[in-house]
């Protein structure tokens, strides 16, 4: 290669070299390519295009290496290269430029350390003679300049979903760059395909092959500079195919899951019996246990629309409200919170937020129509329930993680920091949206602060007021929460519908179709996507009603699938091939072992006879509520519930006061049956109705008859049903819908 003064005489200065051109980073100029010792043209090394992915592909810049908050060895680049222009300025300039050497090539950091010819923390990652070290010698024999010719618009992948007969297959991967002057190319080598699950899919990263190793649904992430797109490959569940044409289907959802369940040869379990499917969706939409009336009535009754008389009666009671008031209120942190570092959130302000939350579900108030309110909302929180919103956080930066993840169900606390690594959302996203949140104070009147501001990390200043993804808003714009409502609660914006249908899928299903449910990104796609799409359009469709929802899912026949797996599916955890078995929530189980013992619990200063999913206040005393592990609503309370329960509850299931008690209690249903004389057989007979929904097997029937009969003494008999009701309500039955 020539030396830099031969370089000098094709148009270089040493000033141009070494010195700064205008709009944009300080790089040398560079009017045409460098020629080759034979002569010919060689193609000019992009920065961005070229080494940002290199340095991508082999993780300089990733979390663990130099793109870590404080880099590495006083070297620090942007995350996965999401800030090009700030890394060419490190590399070049920073430090008087060392790490570039201009005149011995070969001599500079940047070659000489990834290669292993200077020692290096990272170890060696570049071979010497390899395309990675040429790509990078020739950028620098160029002049190290800050070169961009063209900008990307898309990135393709084939195949982005792809079905495999059986483990151990492969399929070749490839990446396509598409740009906006309408070039394209290949860029399989520089984009990181990285396995969702190791140990599922093996990766052959210099050949692009991927290789699955178990038997279902796989996720790969493929990136290139700042597109991340997600590869799903599945071997099917099973050998043989399955037509499930015959099944039931009573909606677009049957006909989404029965497609699913088709493509991975797997047949569904039966439908659940009237009693089973009874207890679920009364559990589901109220919160309560069916009497053994309500059970009756329901089995007997021969109406071919007996289904649907049941759900909407269902969703129009006091119940429904009750129950649903209480998975909002958790949703949005409702609290009361007397704390001096703290903004003060009054008991009072919190029952009426809780009261307004209750008055929308009643009327049936549209959900866009609810999230506008809270997102607009001001005034005094004792009388003005939704500006209540702005006290579940104690800052702006903290209201923008909470608005996201509840009306846009995203993470979008990545981009606090940088550019978010998974997702589309920037740093002026997040800020921007801060800047919104800094122009209202808190505390038990909400107010505008129009000198509100929040400061920018990148470049020191007050942020600009940001619809994300969208647009800044004009800078003399006072308040720029309407402009942000009106965006999140677009028929256009996906989001906020997809994330409530979501959530109301999960609660009624035990699943998210993307899970966990604020965590919707590109890179976590829902198991049924086309589901998905179709439940949000419906819910928009229909005014955004959170009970025609509900109503779609609990008509549904996937839902009233038995839970009992069969040989075939039973490893079959999230394609809905049969019921998932889903803990109650604390509230829901301790009004269950009320309504079983007979003996209400107490609330803090509430009237007895309140019910817990009643309670307005996550503050409100219960040692019962804590015991079954209730959230205390600080931050977020979503994800699925751990299936084996926290220790301490177990404990108190098995030998403490929460149950013993009460079922030792004079005025206990037990104690009270027995007063009376009930025959043993009477006593189990009932304790299951209501319970479990049902009558005793037979075999649970003489099981418990020969319990009892052991007894010698009336004392025995007493203490052999204690066992029997403190059995049932310990068991995994009563505990769960099924």
């Amino acid at each position: 290669m020539k030396p830099v003064t031969a370089l000098l005489g094709t148009g270089f200065t040493l000033a141009s070299l070494l010195g700064a051109t205008h709009g944009g980073p300080r790089s040398p100029a560079l009017p045409q390519a460098p020629s080759s010792d034979d002569g010919h043209a060689r193609a000019i090394i992009d920065f961005e295009n070229d080494l940002i992915p290199l340095f991508t592909k082999v993780g300089c810049n990733t979390g663990g290496c130099h793109g870590a908050a404080i880099g590495r060895g006083g070297f620090h680049l942007s995350l996965l290269g999401g800030n090009p222009s700030k890394d060419y300025e490190t590399i070049v300039h920073e430090f008087s430029g060392r790490r570039i050497n201009l005149t011995r090539h070969d001599e500079s950091l940047l070659l000489t350390k990834p290669t292993g010819i200077v020692s290096h923390g990272g170890k060696q990652i570049l071979s010497e003679d390899g395309e990675g070290a040429t790509v990078l010698r020739s950028w620098i024999e160029q002049g190290a300049p800050f070169t961009k010719q063209r900008e990307l618009k898309s990135l393709t992948i084939t195949p982005q979903v792809q079905a495999l007969e059986a483990v151990d297959s492969s399929v070749s991967l490839k990446a396509t760059a598409r740009y906006v002057d309408g070039s394209e190319r290949d860029v399989t080598r520089w984009t990181v395909f990285e396995a969702e699950d190791a140990s599922a899919v093996s990766i052959d990263e210099h050949l692009a092959h991927a290789t699955v190793k178990r038997r279902g649904r796989h996720i790969i992430v493929a990136r290139y500079l700042d597109q991340v797109i997600p590869i799903e490959l599945f071997v099917p569940l099973g050998d043989e195919a399955v037509d499930l044409s015959l099944e039931p289907r009573h909606s677009f959802i049957d006909d989404e899951i029965l497609r699913t369940l088709e493509d991975l040869r797997v047949r569904p379990s039966a439908m659940a019996d009237d009693a089973t499917f009874h207890r679920r969706v009364v559990l589901d939409l109220t919160g309560r246990l069916p009497t053994p009336e309500e059970v009756d009535s329901y089995v007997a009754n021969g109406a071919s629309k007996k289904r649907e008389q049941l759900v909407d009666r269902l969703l129009a009671t006091d119940a429904f409200v009750d129950l649903w008031a209480m998975r909002l209120g958790r949703l949005l942190r409702l609290r009361s919170q007397q704390d001096k570092n703290k903004a003060t959130i009054t008991p009072k302000a919190v029952r009426t937020y809780h009261a307004w939350i209750s008055d929308g579900l009643r009327k049936g108030t549209g959900y866009d129509e609810l999230a506008r309110a809270l997102l607009t909302g001001t005034g005094n929180t004792e009388e003005v329930g939704p500006a209540g919103f702005y006290n579940s956080t104690e800052d702006p930066l903290l209201q923008t993680e909470f608005m996201t993840e509840v009306f846009l169900g995203t993470r979008m606390r990545c981009a606090n920091c940088h550019n978010h690594p998974l997702d589309k959302w920037t740093q002026d996203d997040f800020h921007g949206l801060t800047a919104i949140f800094a122009k209202v104070t808190r505390g038990t009147t909400v107010s505008l602060s129009p000198l509100g501001k929040a400061i920018h990390p990148q470049t020191g200043q007050p942020a600009r007021m940001r619809v994300p993804g969208e647009r800044f808003l004009p800078e003399d714009l006072k308040d720029g929460r309407a402009a942000l409502a009106e965006w999140v609660t677009s028929k256009e914006n996906s989001y906020f519908a997809k994330a409530i249908v979501n959530r109301l899928w999960q609660t009624m299903m035990g699943r998210g179709l993307v899970e966990p449910v604020d965590d919707f990104r590109a890179t976590n796609p829902a198991t049924h996507p086309a589901l998905l799409d179709r439940l949000a359009r419906d819910f928009v469709a229909n005014g955004f009603d959170l009970r025609h929802t509900l109503k779609e899912i609990a008509m549904s026949a996937v839902y009233a699938r038995s839970s009992k797996a069969t040989p075939s599916n039973a490893c079959d955890d999230r394609y809905y091939s049969h019921t998932i078995k889903r803990p109650l929530e604390p509230a829901v189980l301790a009004d269950a072992i009320s309504d079983v013992t007979g003996v209400s619990d107490r609330y803090g200063d509430e009237p007895l006879g309140t019910r817990a999913v009643q309670l307005s206040d996550a503050s409100i005393r219960s040692d019962a509520l804590d015991i079954l592990g209730r959230c205390a609503r600080g931050g977020s309370c979503e994800g699925a519930p751990a299936p084996t329960g926290a220790l301490p509850r177990k404990l108190h299931l098995f030998n403490g006061e929460l149950l013993n008690a009460r079922i030792s209690n004079p005025d206990s249903r037990l104690q009270t049956m027995l007063r009376a004389g009930t025959a043993p057989q009477d006593i189990v007979r009932e304790h299951y109705r209501i319970a479990l929904g049902r009558r005793p097997s037979s075999d649970e029937a003489a099981f418990w008859q020969e319990q009892v009969a052991r007894a010698t003494s009336n004392d025995e008999r007493s203490a052999a049903l204690e066992d029997f009701v403190w059995g049932l309500l310990s068991c995994s039955e009563f505990q769960t819908n099924h």
